[in-house]
């Protein structure tokens, strides 16, 4: 069965973007971010494809986590949330999961803990983001009662996460660093800040270890730069396939609410992509696709399963022809400028019921 819509995920741009990242942030370990589903590009399948290239895997919640495991993947998985309760410390535990550690309950929970696991924790320090985290002069009393437990962890590493990294000679960045850098060079561990941005943004943040989420997956973390420019190469390619073409007169209206009336006859194409696909409804008019190698802007609005598509002028388009949504030849980046969003909303919306395909 062809399926209409496709999220075909290129497994050689993954390893070569990790690559570039290394070369980047060379002689640092990698932590490859696979949250929310490898930022929809599937995190069992992306786990598989870097099993031997990433030196560790963070998710944000044990759940993500445990379908790692479940599905055979052996790598360290790093919970960038930490554990909640006693129950998920000991699930933690089986699973042999490493902790970020970021608020005095979780603190207690290790205190209280008494099997024989040996975590390897990260102890997160609020440089700025006011998020997660311990305070500055909060980190020494933690990090006391962390080397105080009874069973003591494996490892002891320090982190921190960048505010503005995408802004590129922030100062709010340099404040971060600075104040990072003041605990951490004292304690004399290991120690991660930069994410992409940070990675490729600034070197300053490279510390120990990296933690890529976006790049790795060949989108450009920084507004107003291509991913291209980076020496990345994007990881989905989300196509789909025109199931009507009809021609308009001047003055007609298209779709919901006669949207967007044509200026001329013109010659519409219907593609099988709509919100229940992950489209934003907020793709205005004007949005790009590519239909025939060749740019046609999205006309009237999204509606669940479908588009309208302006191809006059564009040659030998029927019914059957297919369409690219973004990609290679249309960065997600371009398409998120359009919905006034970044392309993490994007990546991470598209839906299940779009198929699959590793390349």
């Amino acid at each position: 069965m062809t399926r209409l819509i496709r999220a075909v995920i290129d497994t050689q741009a993954l390893r070569a973007n990790l690559a570039r990242i290394r070369s980047v942030a060379a002689g640092r370990r990698v932590v490859a971010v696979i949250k929310a589903n490898a930022y929809g590009h599937g995190s069992v399948a992306v786990a598989r494809a870097l099993a031997d290239d990433a030196d560790a895997f963070a998710v944000a919640r044990l759940e993500e986590g445990v379908a790692l495991r479940d599905a055979g993947v052996t790598r360290p998985i790093l919970l960038l949330e930490g554990v909640l309760s006693r129950e998920q410390l000991g699930e933690a535990a089986a699973r042999n999961f490493e902790l970020v550690v970021h608020e005095a309950s979780q603190l207690a929970l290790l205190e209280a803990w008494r099997g024989t696991q040996r975590f390897t924790l990260w102890l997160k320090v609020n440089t700025g983001m006011n998020r997660l985290g311990f305070d500055p002069a909060e980190v020494v009393a933690a990090r006391a009662r962390l080397a105080a437990l009874t069973v003591p962890p494996a490892v002891l590493r320090l982190m921190t996460h960048l505010a503005r990294a995408d802004e590129r000679g922030s100062a709010t960045t340099h404040e971060q660093l600075a104040r990072f850098g003041a605990i951490a060079a004292p304690l004399g561990v290991e120690t991660s800040s930069a994410n992409s941005a940070g990675i490729f943004g600034w070197p300053a943040a490279h510390g120990d270890w990296v933690r890529p989420g976006l790049s790795l997956y060949g989108v450009s973390p920084f507004p107003h730069e291509t991913a291209a420019a980076l020496g990345l190469t994007p990881v989905m390619t989300l196509t789909s396939t025109v199931i009507a073409v009809r021609d308009v007169r001047a003055d007609d209206c298209v779709g919901y609410g006669g949207a967007w009336r044509a200026p001329r006859a013109a010659r519409i194409a219907i593609l099988a992509a709509g919100y229940a696909d992950g489209l934003l409804r907020s793709l205005p008019s004007g949005a790009p696709v590519l239909v025939g190698g060749q740019r046609a802007p999205l006309v009237g609005r999204v509606s669940m399963d479908m588009i309208a598509v302006d191809i006059t002028g564009v040659p030998g388009i029927e019914v059957g022809s297919p369409a690219l949504l973004w990609g290679r030849d249309l960065p997600v980046e371009e398409v998120a400028r359009f919905a006034n969003t970044i392309p993490y909303e994007l990546l991470c919306g598209v839906a299940q019921r779009v198929a699959f395909e590793l390349a």
